[in-house]
């Protein structure tokens, strides 16, 4: 399992190429609303013929990108989060990619929505979906007493729109999205919204009725997570000619840093540079002829702490260069690079002899009280940087990779080991 984050979703099920086992996901959206938000007065509102002031509601699904058969017809649920207390999502709660979203629905309530879709949407014209402006998204059309509902809730006690806290506790809590039929289609969700269309008058158009449009956004300021379930992994892990790396399964290779090695007969040196190369073994799919179905190799790497791992993204932290790394992957070499180390190392280092020191302990007892020590963590992350006015990059964002990823690492043995570039420094005369 892996954090999920609330930047991008999931909704659909295929089948990984690796495992011959079913992929599916689901995900919950919040809906954000802006501090004072406010509708027209409720006089210049015209209702509908049989009374609604809403004239329709839809939430439209905007896609990042599709793993799979764009064409292959898929079925969606769409069931409206519960505001009971207990099963209300909670902004101080965490959520992991294994976390059961259906929790935080009543069944009896049912679904809102039903929706067959393909990512590819055939109901607009060629023409329009080749057009600049247009962005590929599912609409979903909901039931009018839904918007109604939140039109006469503002009429109410406009209060209720004051932040988006008190609009998902009062208005509206959101929704839970999932597949229930077909196979062969993933979307990765950019940004979801929900569109509450309404007439209204206005006094600078008297003889005219006018449309409005009220848009609310799953933002990341609100909850958007993803439950992701799969099977059959366990053929993946053990092999003794590589390791894995696999999102969004959350199959993570370990390494252990050979720190005692490094410093032995160096004690008293410095090390200036310490590079490390890990190779990469070619999936079995990359050649395959359909490339719709073929996984993505991860294309960012963070190397952390193994002790660092779970804070590090729950606390939402950026790489330090001192317990944390970030790289790319090198497709001209197929590898990865991770090209000074340096501070890690002496890091751990300092932090060993540091605690023998304070609890009187031979290297012995220190390391069976500490046994991962010198273990790191390689995991498939996003990275997001921003540019100065100089054009220097500043790192702004670290987070899982949650696409379907996967590739396999040559794994270090005694006859072939993994090895590391080391140069030390010293000072003159010692």
């Amino acid at each position: 399992m892996v954090l999920a984050s609330s930047n991008t979703c999931y909704v659909g099920k295929v089948i990984d190429p690796e495992t011959d086992e079913a992929v599916t996901a689901a995900f919950a959206a919040q809906f954000h609303t802006f501090e004072d938000f406010t509708f027209p007065d409720r006089s210049a509102i015209v209702p509908a013929a049989d009374g609604m002031l809403c004239e329709s509601v839809e939430l439209r699904l905007f896609l990042k990108n599709t793993f799979g058969d764009k064409n292959n017809p898929m079925k969606m649920e769409v069931w409206p989060l519960s505001m009971e207390e207990g099963k209300i999502i909670e902004e101080s709660d965490r959520f992991y990619t294994n976390t059961d979203l259906w929790q935080f629905v009543n069944p009896q309530d049912g679904a809102v929505a039903t929706k067959v879709f393909t990512a590819t949407d055939y109901i607009i014209s060629d023409e329009q979906r080749q057009s600049m402006s247009y962005s590929p998204n599912i609409r979903i059309v909901l039931p009018r007493e839904v918007g109604d509902k939140i039109m006469n809730a503002y009429y109410t006690n406009p209060r209720l729109f004051r932040d988006s806290y008190t609009f998902i506790r009062n208005v509206c809590p959101g929704f839970y999205f999932r597949t229930t039929s077909g196979t062969g289609t993933m979307l990765n969700i950019e940004v979801s919204t929900m569109n509450i269309n309404f007439r209204f008058t206005d006094t600078a158009y008297p003889d005219s009725t006018l449309t409005g449009l009220c848009r609310f956004a799953a933002t990341p300021e609100v909850i958007q997570s993803t439950q992701f379930e799969s099977s059959n992994l366990t053929g993946l892990t053990g092999n003794d000619a590589y390791t894995m790396l696999k999102t969004p399964a959350g199959i993570c290779t370990e390494l252990i840093l050979p720190v005692n090695e490094i410093y032995h007969g160096h004690e008293n040196d410095s090390i200036s540079r310490a590079s490390l190369t890990l190779h990469r073994i070619n999936n079995q799919d990359e050649n395959a002829q359909d490339d719709s179905y073929a996984l993505g190799i991860p294309g960012n790497l963070l190397l952390v702490r193994k002790q660092n791992f779970r804070t590090f993204f729950e606390n939402h932290q950026v790489t330090d260069q001192q317990q944390s790394f970030t790289t790319s992957f090198q497709p001209i070499f197929n590898c990865y690079e991770f090209s000074n180390l340096s501070r890690l190392i002496s890091y751990i280092r300092h932090e060993k002899t540091n605690g023998m020191k304070e609890l009187g302990q031979t290297e012995e007892e220190w390391e069976a009280e500490h046994p991962d020590w010198n273990h790191v963590v390689l995991v498939p992350v996003n990275v997001s940087s921003t540019a100065d006015s100089y054009g220097n990059p500043t790192l702004v964002s670290v987070t899982q990779d949650l696409s379907l990823c996967s590739t396999k690492l040559i794994r270090g043995t005694a006859d072939n080991p993994i090895r590391m570039q080391i140069f030390y420094s010293r000072f003159s005369g010692k």
